[in-house]
Parts: structure tokens; sequence; C-alpha cells
């Protein structure tokens, strides 16, 4: 628990008088919050005589708000909503998860042996077993670099507070570096427990420069978060290519030489048919769905390794020659550019690598890294080994590889699993889809669509309709069309591979920018697996009209989506920035507002951390009368996972207190779940704002005290502990956390300085306290009114023509599209009053 106190950057003093409220609240300087409005604290230079002091003492007095001072009531509800990085990391637990995991992240790359070599070798003719081993040698090294070096050793280590994804490594680097193109960060938003960051020391100037640059050239800004969105919206493609090629056609195509008369047609109408069910299904949540997934994929695991070993014992031991890296060369100077064009089949093993980075936060490091190594990476190389040995005997069978390989007898049980872990493998990637949405639209990258949180104990179970049905129709349309798991192999790849070279950049950026690494290192990374990565690209870009194509344009319309809403938001942000009503003209208008004040709270909703919007002068224009007292609302997301609940709102007073004006900012992480009961919430506002002015009230007298000091006799500076007998107040210039509940006192090397004694502050007994604390009563009972503006936005006239056709047809429809303000909010619509305005930008 922080100390209440002064700060100061050279000296500490020890006060006599009164004890602070322990842990009550953390106050904030003023100009944290409002810069715009006259500051609670006290910045007053106490100057001395120099020949005692030898040094002038500044003195700010640092309020701390309660601890539990949240507006938010079903966060409160949900376990682990703020305790993301105090995760168990006892044995057993760290092994369940791990039991999870397979069920989860590994459902993708577990499902890869389905069509992983069909697909190689269908570029490749099969004329000894030198083709098989180089192939094989080929997907080991593949696995074996990917998967297990670059993302279980290095890219897990890259999370945001346990949380993975691209979004994640963003909003690391948004907090080290203010790049965030929304102009809404405050310095009070550094003190979230969550945001801070612990850097080590070396390579600190680097680090800063590299910063520096960063956040002077929007250039750059616009850069990372195009980069950003470019691998989200191939992951949202991976949502729709995944269902498609592993859940279904992978799976059910073992069907066509089992049963006679199955053919393409067939094929495509019972995919179409497993593909509705899978989606219909998701409107009861992953958690359901999902816990039944572990024991199916440990099964379907075992599996594979069991088949393996049967292969490689029955047809040929030599196959283990893969292991040796020679015969890729040797693969590719027999082939050439066949064996070049094979790497868009080979590269499909690493299928659902990027899932245990983004599906970090249900689980922890230890517990996907222990499933990885001794589970999942063994029993692949099994499978792959195993239809290598077939493969040397039976080159024909490559079509069908995986079920050909299957013994005899054991087609039917094989066949049932592969299906359950396809479509789990399906589930996964639209799980993620979901994630990465939420996660967009918490960042303003995405416009606003419904939410449904599918558990009260898992904050990260969700479920969006719209995308969902989304995916199912465009999933439907690429079994349709393409009728072949190749063809949309060759779609697959470029997604899976694009996701990759984001991450390393991404993760090379955080070398450089916080882990500080040295510098020889930090290129090392991107050398050695962004030339792999490259190389794979060239390869499935080559299969752009045999259906790369396809995530291409997928990603292509996501990432307009996703930019024009951001680019079009911002836009609207410093628009209302520039046209905030003055300080002065609010004086002007006096206590009264130019207007009525009729008892009652209003909570004027806005996207303003500072200033007062200009939305309440177009409520003062068109209403006949104000409410006595007015809460600026402002709901904003911040750059980290989750915010501790304690830590979520921030309380600030604008003009004199005859105004009876408020803001409250209340900040999420794009993990936290908001569904408020408005009723609680109500009732939490006016406990939280009745808090805040009798400490507000309270640190007034104190200032009033602090004042007095230079005109109080007895102060004097000591070089001895003060006597036992003295009631003191202790208060550091400097504050310092510790988890003790008393007050700490710290003492200067050069003496202490002693403050009046406690009876000598005023204490609660404030008339104007009581006055305003009987005006929120009496507003709190006339009830509460929802003030939104409904804005419209519109390029000026002079805005050139991309800029005009951006934002007055794309952006625009985008708006009248997607969540109301008002379901947004989730404010009862009884209580709503709504003005429009319109933005010119």
């Amino acid at each position: 628990m922080d100390d209440d106190g002064i700060e100061d950057g050279g000296s500490s003093v020890r006060l006599t008088g009164i004890s602070v409220g322990a842990g009550e609240s953390r106050w904030v300087d003023g100009s944290e919050v409002d810069s715009e409005s006259p500051p609670w604290s006290l910045d007053e230079d106490l100057s001395a005589n120099k020949e005692d002091y030898g040094h002038s003492i500044r003195r700010r007095l640092i309020k701390k708000p309660k601890r539990l001072d949240s507006l938010d009531v079903e966060a409160m509800e949900i376990a682990g909503s703020h305790g993301h990085h105090n995760k168990d990391d006892s044995t057993w637990r760290t092994v369940a998860l791990a039991f999870q995991t397979l069920g989860v992240v590994y459902g993708d790359m577990g499902t890869s042996p389905l069509y992983v070599f069909s697909d190689v070798f269908s570029k490749v003719n099969i004329k000894s077993d030198v083709d098989v081993l180089g192939a094989l040698s080929l997907v080991i090294y593949t696995i074996a670099l990917i998967p297990l070096i670059k993302y279980v050793f290095i890219v897990l280590k890259a999370n945001d507070s346990g949380e993975g994804g691209t979004f994640a490594l963003y909003s690391l680097i948004c907090r080290y570096a203010n790049v965030n193109l929304l102009p809404n960060r405050q310095p009070a938003d550094e003190q979230i427990s969550s945001f801070k960051l612990k850097l080590p020391t070396p390579e600190l100037q680097r680090s800063l420069h590299i910063k520096e640059v960063l956040e002077q050239k929007s250039s750059l800004k616009t850069l990372l978060l195009l980069l950003v969105l470019m691998g989200t919206s191939m992951i949202i493609g991976d949502g729709i290519l995944t269902p498609a090629i592993s859940a279904v056609m992978s799976a059910v195509s073992g069907l066509q030489g089992e049963i006679p008369g199955f053919d393409t047609n067939a094929l495509v109408m019972v995919s179409i048919i497993i593909l509705i069910g899978l989606f219909s299904i998701q409107r009861f949540g992953t958690s359901k769905v999902g816990l039944t997934f572990a024991p199916a994929l440990a099964l379907w695991f075992f599996s594979l390794g069991a088949i393996g070993i049967y292969n490689i014992f029955k047809y040929d031991t030599s196959v283990v020659r893969a292991i040796n890296p020679v015969y890729i060369y040797i693969f590719f100077k027999n082939n050439s550019g066949k064996a070049w064009s094979a790497l868009g089949g080979c590269v499909l093993c690493i299928t659902g690598a990027e899932a245990m980075f983004a599906d970090l936060g249900h689980f922890s490091v230890p517990s996907i890294q222990i499933a990885f190594t001794f589970v999942v990476f063994p029993c692949l190389l099994l499978a792959y080994m195993g239809q290598g040995a077939y493969l040397m005997n039976y080159p024909n069978s490559a079509n069908r590889i995986f079920y050909d390989s299957v013994p005899d007898g054991l087609f039917w049980p094989v066949f049932v699993i592969a299906t359950v872990a396809a479509v789990i493998a399906s589930q996964a990637m639209i799980s993620a889809s979901f994630s990465c949405v939420k996660q967009s639209m918490s960042l303003g990258c995405f416009p606003r669509l419904k939410i449904v949180h599918t558990s009260r104990r898992l904050m990260g179970q969700i479920y969006i309709p719209v995308i969902n049905w989304f995916l199912m129709i465009m999933c439907i349309l690429v079994v349709a069309t393409f009728r072949s798991t190749t063809d949309i192999a060759n779609a697959y790849g470029i997604a899976e591979v694009g996701v990759m070279i984001v991450s390393t950049a991404l993760v090379t950026l955080v070398m450089l920018l916080i882990w500080q690494t040295n510098l020889f290192l930090a290129l090392c990374f991107p050398l050695v697996f962004g030339s792999i990565e490259l190389l794979y690209m060239s390869a499935v870009l080559s299969k752009i009209m045999e259906g790369g194509w396809l995530p291409l344009a997928f990603a292509s319309c996501f990432l307009c989506v996703m930019y024009t809403w951001n680019y079009g938001s911002v836009l609207k942000y410093r628009s209302e920035v520039r046209e905030k009503i003055s300080m002065d003209f609010m004086y002007e208008l006096g206590s009264t507002l130019g207007t009525v004040r009729i008892p009652g709270i209003g909570l004027l909703y806005t996207e303003l951390v500072q200033g007062i919007p200009s939305i309440l002068g177009q409520f003062l224009l068109d209403l006949p009368a104000i409410h006595s007292t007015i809460v600026f609302v402002c709901i904003k997301y911040v750059p980290v996972p989750v915010v501790p609940q304690e830590e979520r709102f921030l309380f600030r007073r604008i003009c004199p207190k005859d105004y009876h004006l408020f803001r409250c900012v209340a900040r999420y992480g794009y993990k936290d779940v908001r569904k408020e009961d408005h009723h609680a919430f109500e009732q939490l506002l006016v406990q939280s704002l009745e808090k805040f002015l009798r400490k507000e009230a309270h640190e007034l007298d104190l200032e009033s005290s602090l004042i007095e000091v230079d005109q109080y006799d007895s102060i004097s500076v000591k070089s001895r502990e003060p006597t036992d007998t003295l009631e003191e107040l202790t208060i550091p210039l400097i504050l310092h956390d510790h988890n003790s509940e008393k007050a700490e006192t710290t003492s200067t090397e050069g003496g202490i300085v002693e403050l009046p004694p406690s009876s000598s502050i005023p204490g609660d007994e404030d008339p104007s306290l009581e006055y305003e604390l009987s005006a929120l009563w009496e507003a709190t009972n006339s009830g509460f009114t929802y003030l939104l503006g409904h804005g419209d936005v519109r390029a000026k006239k002079n805005s050139f023509f991309i800029k005009k056709l951006v934002i007055n047809y794309f952006y625009a429809f985008l708006r009248r599209n997607c969540r109301g303000g008002a379901a947004v909010m989730r404010v009862p619509h009884m209580n709503i009053i709504q003005v429009g305005k319109t933005y010119m930008v």
C-alpha cells in the first residue's frame, strides 16, 4: 500500500498532526486528470533559512483515492478479473493447465498430419526414398524452428501481463512509447499497477532513442498500426479457412476411399452440414464446448504417436535418417522449382503455431511450454515419421496418406477421433477471432458490435453473433467454391505465414525497445526466423492464382474496415478537443450555466479525458433546464490487459464548488468486462462522489494548515528523534510502496521538520461540505438522467476527395450500422436524453 504523503525530489519531512486515512484512496495531482481546472495539489516553495536548511523545500500534496473506488459491478463477480498476473504456479495446477491446452491451443497443429504430405506430394512426385526423407526432414526442422524455438522459448516471453497475441504486443509497445494515434493518454494511467514495466538497465540509451523516434514520427505510428491490423486481419482470415480445411474437408475426405459412391458433391454437402452445426453451438460458449475437448485431443495425440510408432517399426525404421538436414539439400537439388513450390504445403505443418501465443491469456507460459515440448512435439514427429515410412513402401498413397497408413480395423475409430479433433481445431480459431475483434474494439480499431459473455467465471469467454455468422457464411462459400483441400491449402498458407511475419517484427521491436536486448542478439531473431518465414511466404505467394488470393482479399477487407474506423475515430476525437468549451466561457455563464438548474444528477458521457465537451453547450441550448449536479463520465480503454478494480476510476472537480460539475474517468483494459447494472452503478457513483467530496475537504483543511507553517512559532529543525509524547502525522516527500497499514516515518539526513499538532487542523465540520453533501443527496433523490450525444462526422469542404469518400461514406456507413451509444454504455432507455451534433473533421 502506498504511503500518504508529500512528494519532493530531494528531501523528506516529518509532519506532526493527524493521520490521513490509510488505504482509502490514492490522491492524484490535478494535472494528471484535468489540466484545465484548478489542481487540488499543493505546489508551494517553503523557503527556509539557507544556513539551516541548505536548500528550499518544494512540497506537493499527493492525494490517494479510495482503494475500493469502482463502479463496475459485474467484474467483481468474475474470478480473476484483475488477477491475470497472479496465476497459480503450483506444479499440479500447471500440469492441469498443460492438459487443457491440448483442447484449446493445439487442435489446429495436431490435425495437420491429415493433409500436409498429401499437399506436399501433390507438387513433387515421389521418385525415390530420398524425396520422402527430404520432405520429412523439411517438416521436422520447420516444427523444431518455428513453434518450438521461436514461439515456445522466445515469443511466449513477450507477453503482456500474461496476455498474448498481436494486439497484446501492440499494447505493450504503446505503454512504453506513446505511439497510440488516439491522443487520450494521461500521466495518471502510468500509475496503474499493471501499466508499469520492469525494465533492465543495459542498452537503455538505444532504447530511449528508438522510443523518441517512434513518438515523434507519425508515419511510423501509422505504419506500426497498419502492421498490427494486418496481422489481426489475417488471424480473422484463419477463422474462415481453418474450419474449411482442417475441421471438415480433411477429416471427411477419408470417407471418399471407404464408402463407394461418396464423391466430391457428397463431401461438400457433409462438410457444409458440419460447419453449420459447428457455428450454431458457438452461442453456448467455449467453456461448455471446450471442457470436453482436452480428453478428445489427448486421445488424438496418443493415436498419432501410436500409429506413427506402428508404421515406423512395420514399414521402415530407416526413416529416422530424416533427422539429418542434408536430405533437405538433396531434396531441393533433385526437384529444384517443384521443391520450392512444395514449401507451400510444408508450411501447413505449423498451422496454429500462432495460437500458442494468441491463447496465452487463458493459460500460463509454463503450461503451454510443457504441453508442446513433452506431448505435441514428439507425437507430431512420430506421426510424420510413420507416414514417411509408409510412403517409402507405398509411394502412390500420397493423396490419402493419413487414412491409408492407419492399421486395418482401426479406420472408423480413427475417423471419428479425427473428425472430432478437426472440429476442435476450428473451435480454437473461431474463439481466437472473437478475442481479436474484442481487443480491436477496445483499442478503437473496430466498429462497436454486440458481445455476449458466455461465462461469469472466465471473462475471456465471449461470443460475437455478427462475426460468428459472417465466418459461417464465408466458410460455406469457401468449401462450396474450392471443393478440395489442395486449393484451400494454397490459401491457408498465406494467412499463417503472414501472421508469423507480423509477430516476428513486433517481437523484434519489443526486444529493442523494452527488453533492451543486446543489438546482435536482437537482430539475429528477425534474420533467422524472418528469413525462414519470408522463404515460406515466397512459396505460398506463388499460389495466388490457385487460391492464395483469398486470404489476401479477406485481410484487405478487414484491414480497410479497421483502419477506416480508427482513422475516423481519431479525427472525431481531435475535433472534440479543438471544440471543447473554455473555462473562461464557463465562468461567464456562472454557476447556473446560463439556464435553470433543477434537482437531479446528469451523467454526460463523453470521450474527452480533459476539458469540457462541446456537447454540453448543445444540451444547454436545446434543454430548458439542466441538472443541479453534472458528472462527465469518460469510458476509456488503456493499453493494458486488465485494470485492477481498485484503480479503475479517477474523480475530478471541474469549476468552483457552486457549479457542481465533476469528471469521472473509468479506465478499462482490453480484456476487461463491462456489464454494469445501472442501479448499482448509480449507487456506487454517489457513494464514490460523496467520499471524494469528504476527502477533498479534508485535504483542503490540511492545505490550509500547511500554509500557516511559516507563521507557526513552534516549527523547528532538529537533529534528534522527537519524543513519544508528540502525536505525529508522517508524510514523506518521496512516496515509497509499503505493505504496512501504519504510516511510515521518513527523515532527512539533516533533520526533521515539525508541523502543528492535529488540534490545529480543522475537522470535517465544514459548512460548505455539509451544504454540498445535502445538495448531492437531494439530487440523488430526484433521480439520474443519462445525457448522450449523437454525433455525425463529416469531412470539411476543403478536404481531399479520398478523405471525403472515406469519412462521409465509409466511416458514416460503419457508424450507422454499428452498435449505438445507449447499448454500448448499457444505460436505461427510459432515462436517456440525446442531442445531435455534427463534427467537421
